[in-house]
């Protein structure tokens, strides 16, 4: 038999859900069941979906909600985390805060053009008058309010208080990721409603979507169901069913696109996919390139610390919802995690039949042809697949990427290296007798 020359693989084809964008989106019930849609009526392959499950699993998730025109397509909960259990947005709650600012300038309450001062009164920070007297609430908004985003201990730049609202530059002169800054319109707007912050989000965002939840400490705290659904709100551009809850259409419309120039990736406390260039929370130079390469270009996202995560996508009606632990690093919202979770978003695909670009550069067989043992230069992998001439599958383990072939007969066969990969590594090789 003659020996194979090279080895062929199948590069990975992405995922693009396609759907028109004026097609009816499903909205829960406050009680009840939450519609479902199957995987496969999508096109995803079951064992593509295990492949993300450990993923999840092994970076320390508690849970993955995926939503495709509001109903729930995937939903997995990890460990002794349930459907029932709470856990904290971290700065995820900025975006929320967001939306409640709208409905609160549509209300009249607030103007983005007002400064802080008006609202809170002199003295809030601790600029001289006339430099706080500079920022307005649509700073705090942009992140652009000019004070310094990692004040010196004690504050750990979580911190509202006064003595951690440092001047740095006059607002709306710098980018600068300031939780402290922040956390000012939650005040002010409660300031200017008279009423306490889980009371006015009660009144006019939870009971009109369902949501549960509660705001401690100005962050908020709820079920993964609960993110799904604030997710789908924003999705449904701040309306629900027949009910517009953010009845201000130019403030959303600015809320989801760049605030400023010098951070083009952030919009009023969401972060904005498809940007020529952004910056990071805890950094002062642009970065090159998109926030989130394998993700689709119109995404926006709540994104909060040890990756807690809501991203929204408006041409495929997708929501993502993910919580739980520190999957990558200890970032304050953006992580390594984002692109690697997305990498396996667009492998679901059963027509994503190959490996991704960079797999195939490192999945080699040898030696080809082959008497007893096949090693593959993939050593994590635990399992593999080989398929047969006539179409027969069956699978042999593998150890330290060794495959004992001693009682396959002789022929030619495909390989295909699945237990841990998104998408299927595929390689010819050809079994010859001892």
């Amino acid at each position: 038999m003659r020996k194979l020359n090279k080895l062929i693989a199948v590069l990975t084809l992405l995922l693009t859900v396609c759907q028109s964008s004026g097609q009816t989106l499903y909205f829960p019930p406050a009680v009840g069941s939450w519609q479902t849609l199957a995987p496969s009526e999508l096109g995803w392959c079951s064992h593509r979906i295990d492949s993300l499950y450990n993923y999840l699993d092994a970076k320390n998730t508690k849970s993955f909600i995926v939503l495709k025109g509001g109903k729930i397509v995937l939903e997995k909960y990890f460990g002794s985390y349930t459907q029932d259990s709470l856990f904290y947005w971290a700065s995820a709650s900025k975006s929320l805060a967001a939306f409640i600012t709208g409905i609160a300038k549509a209300k009249g309450y607030i103007s983005l053009n007002a400064t802080v001062s008006q609202y809170l009164g002199s003295g809030w920070s601790s600029a001289s008058s006339a430099k706080e007297g500079l920022v307005k609430v649509g700073d705090l908004l942009k992140m652009t309010s000019g004070f310094e985003e990692v004040p010196p201990p004690p504050c750990d730049n979580e911190d509202s208080a006064k003595a951690c609202l440092l001047y740095k530059v006059d607002a709306g002169t710098r980018w600068a990721y300031h939780t402290g800054a922040y956390k000012k319109v939650q005040s002010l707007v409660s300031a200017a409603v008279g009423l306490n912050y889980n009371g006015l989000t009660t009144l006019w965002l939870k009971n009109k979507v369902g949501m549960g939840g509660a705001w401690f400490d100005q962050m908020y705290y709820s079920k993964a169901r609960d993110m799904a659904r604030f997710g789908l709100l924003n999705l449904a551009s701040g309306v629900w069913q027949s009910d517009t809850v953010l009845s201000d259409t130019s403030y959303f419309a600015a809320m989801t696109r760049s605030s400023q120039s010098m951070n083009p990736a952030y919009g009023y406390l969401w972060w904005l996919n498809g940007k020529s260039f952004y910056l990071s929370p805890a950094l002062q130079f642009q970065i090159s390139g998109s926030l989130i390469p394998n993700a689709p270009s119109d995404l926006y996202a709540a994104l909060g610390k040890n990756d807690q995560k809501i991203y929204v996508v408006p041409s495929s009606q997708l929501v993502i919802v993910r919580q739980g632990n520190s999957a990558e690093d200890a970032s304050l919202a953006l992580s390594k995690f984002d692109n690697k979770l997305w990498d396996y978003v667009n492998k679901l695909s059963c027509n994503a039949t190959g490996l991704a670009e960079e797999a195939v550069k490192n999945f080699k067989l040898w030696p080809n042809p082959v008497t007893t043992q096949l090693q593959i230069s993939d050593e994590q992998a635990q399992v593999c697949t080989i398929l047969t001439s006539n179409g027969q599958q069956f699978e042999l383990p593998v150890a330290a990427g060794k495959v004992n072939l001693r009682q396959l007969p002789a022929g030619l066969y495909q390989l295909m290296a699945v237990d841990h990969r998104p998408a299927k590594g595929i390689c010819r090789f050809i079994k010859v007798d001892d």
